[in-house]
C-alpha cells in the first residue's frame, strides 16, 4: 500500500491520550500517516473559557481536518466535549468515523456518534483506513463483525 497522509481530528477523552499514539502508529505501520489536530497532553490547551475553547481552538481544527475520528472507550459515552466535537464535525460536513479502542469490549458510544457516524469500525488498520477513505460505511462490533443494529444516518434533502 502506498503511503497516504490524512488530516484528522481525533476526538477522545484525555484519560485515553495514550491510545492516540497507538492509533497513529497502527495506521502509519500500514501506510496511512495521520496529521492529528486534536488537543492532547503533548499539545495541551491552557484556555479556561469553554466558549473560547470550542469556537477559537477546537472548531478551526475540526474544520481543517477531512475526518473526525472518535476513539471509543467507556469514558467517551459521558463526555460532553466528545459529543460537541462530533456535532461540530457534522455541521462542517466532515466524515465521522468511530474506532473501537484496542482491547475494549463493546461499550456504549456517545449519543452524537449514534446520530452522525458515517462508520464505526474495529481496531484493525485496514478497517480504519477504509472507513477514513469512505470505502466502509456502517457499523462493526469491536471484534470486526457487522453490527446487528446499524443506526441510519440522516441526510438533509
Amino acid at each position: 500500500m502506498a503511503d497516504d497522509i490524512k488530516n484528522v481530528f481525533i476526538s477522545h477523552v484525555h484519560e485515553d491520550d495514550a491510545g492516540l499514539e497507538k492509533t497513529k502508529k497502527l495506521l502509519g505501520d500500514n501506510g496511512m500517516h495521520i496529521r492529528d489536530a486534536s488537543i492532547n497532553s503533548s499539545n495541551p490547551n491552557d484556555a479556561k473559557s469553554p466558549d473560547y475553547i470550542k469556537n477559537e481552538i477546537l472548531a478551526p481544527r475540526i474544520k481543517w481536518a477531512s475526518t473526525l475520528l472518535v476513539y471509543i472507550t467507556p469514558k467517551t459515552k459521558g463526555s460532553e466535549w466528545v459529543d460537541w466535537e462530533i456535532e461540530c464535525a457534522e455541521r462542517a460536513g466532515k466524515r465521522i468515523v468511530g474506532v473501537w479502542a484496542h482491547g475494549h469490549s463493546e461499550c456504549e458510544v456517545p449519543d452524537a456518534l449514534k446520530k452522525y457516524a458515517d462508520a464505526v469500525v474495529s481496531w484493525r488498520a485496514e478497517h480504519i483506513i477504509d472507513a477514513i477513505n469512505g470505502v466502509i460505511d456502517g457499523w462493526e462490533n469491536p471484534d470486526g463483525t457487522p453490527s446487528p443494529t446499524i443506526p441510519i444516518k440522516r441526510h438533509p434533502c
